[in-house]
């Protein structure tokens, strides 16, 4: 098989399927969340921007209201927040490619497949560090989280964390680490649908421990170490690998023909070269951003509009 420097399309799924409907409660408090951000004189520090709109989506506010355990008033706080530090970051204008590709020469992370739930998969190489430490690695972070968000199908809001610690990996400092997940836990809840983890060292088991304590309950359980990977596909543990058929279904992660092989047991012989897959995934991903926002404003360019309409859409529009 020729190696694949270019990072997969979004995959078709006929098991993709819309959020159900809310319970009368759970409607009331999203009504209560709607109303807020819909009012015609709403404002946030200056009039919100079209991007900021779309951000604002059906699926985005019930994300916001289960992460706060359907509190309406604390979903709105979060989300007022969120959208003050999308601006201070500068995800719209400064968290450019051009400002992060340094970081990215020498495939320290990457976005390669889907899961057998269509969740992309993002792939971190800590031993392929290439820059010292500081606020564009962090910048570098969250511009591919929200590459990978970018590249998540209709029906589909989490990403799979692929990180490989072989090869002498090095491991961010305290602090960094802690910068990431603040990040992460308050302004991306519940994008994360599982982290799995290879080659932990001894050394970084220590780290590991000191980190779990700013880990939230529900992230901790999504972490697996070691998965098996077998003929068949990657495996959440080795009784799913082993098991009936029925069994082995339920647990498989990955179809062979999505995964990476190197390191990660996968049928797909990847290889990164930024000259590459660098020009391909801005353009793959700014080709659908675009294209979301498109749809957006032909289905009223209004707050609370639903992903799984846009992106529909945009699927539509682009075979």
């Amino acid at each position: 098989m020729s190696p694949i420097y270019e990072p997969l399309p979004v995959p078709e799924r006929a098991d993709a399927t819309p959020l159900l409907d809310l319970q009368e409660k759970e409607l009331a408090l999203f009504e209560t969340v709607l109303t807020h951000f819909s009012a015609e004189d709403y404002t946030l520090e200056g009039e919100i921007r079209d991007e900021e709109k779309m951000w604002l989506s059906y699926e985005c506010m019930l994300r916001y209201l289960r992460a706060t355990k359907w509190d309406s008033n604390e979903a709105i706080k979060r989300l007022e927040g969120t959208l003050k530090w999308r601006r201070d970051f500068g995800l719209y204008d400064v968290v450019t490619p051009e400002l992060v590709e340094p970081e990215a020469v020498t495939g320290k992370e990457f976005l390669f497949g889907y899961d057998t739930r269509g969740r992309p998969a993002q792939y971190m190489c800590p031993s392929k560090q290439n820059t010292e430490e500081g606020p564009r690695q962090i910048q570098y972070t969250v511009w591919m989280l929200e590459r990978a968000v970018d590249m998540m199908g209709p029906g589909v809001e989490t990403l799979a964390l692929m990180i490989n610690y072989a090869d002498k990996a090095k491991n961010p400092s305290l602090g960094t680490a802690r910068t990431v997940l603040n990040i992460l836990q308050t302004h991306y809840p519940e994008r994360l649908g599982l982290a799995l983890i290879l080659n932990v060292p001894w050394m970084l088991q220590a780290f590991y421990k000191l980190i779990t304590p700013f880990i939230d309950p529900v992230t901790r359980a999504k972490m697996r170490f070691n998965p098996v990977t077998t003929e068949d596909g990657m495996f959440s543990t080795a009784a799913g690998a082993s098991g009936t058929d029925e069994e082995k279904a339920a647990e498989r992660i990955f179809e062979p023909r999505q995964l990476v092989k190197q390191w990660w047991g996968g049928a797909m012989e990847y290889e990164y070269d930024h000259e590459k897959y660098w020009p391909k995934l801005v353009e793959l991903c700014d080709k659908r951003r675009n294209g979301m926002m498109e749809a957006w404003r032909k289905l009223g360019g209004k707050v609370g509009l639903k992903e799984w309409d846009m992106k529909n859409m945009l699927r539509e529009h682009q075979t």
